[in-house]
């Protein structure tokens, strides 16, 4: 079984709920334990046309299923509550991102692990400091945050 952090967020319709659903799906999912579920927090979309506020998070699951198949069952999830692509960074009933996949490393045309930009935002940091604070520690998250 490999830990994995999973970045959540959600900037239409009822935000919440989005996010509870996918919540339920993952913890609906055979091979997929959840773990732990960070508190959820208000942001402004980063990049992309104007839009609404986005409500983020960071789910720690064990799985034994393997990286490429768990974004094909986040892309479902995605689908399942609405999603539709088009629009770079545009607003999205929910957005499912792989952040972490255990100490793997995959740089693919499909997947990019740890994810690229996670360093970056501090609305995927500080949730998932709240959920795994040695994880600032081993990785070196905390000289990443902004102050």
């Amino acid at each position: 079984m490999f830990t994995v952090f999973i970045g959540i967020g959600s900037n239409l319709g009822d935000r919440l709920k989005n996010i509870e659903e996918a919540i339920n799906y993952l913890r609906s999912t055979e091979g997929v334990i959840v773990e732990k579920v960070s508190s959820l927090i208000e942001t402004e979309p980063v990049g992309g046309p104007p839009q609404g506020k986005y409500l983020n998070g960071v789910i720690k699951i064990k799985t034994s299923i393997s990286p490429h198949k768990l974004l094909e069952i986040l892309n479902t999830i995605e689908y399942r509550l609405g999603r539709k692509r088009g629009v770079i960074n545009g607003p999205r009933t929910l957005d499912l991102d792989i952040l972490l996949y255990g100490d793997l490393i995959i740089q693919d045309k499909d997947l990019t692990i740890p994810h690229p930009r996670m360093w970056e935002r501090e609305f995927v940091i500080k949730p998932l400091l709240e959920i795994e604070p040695d994880l600032g520690k081993s990785k070196g998250i905390y000289g990443k945050l902004r102050n």
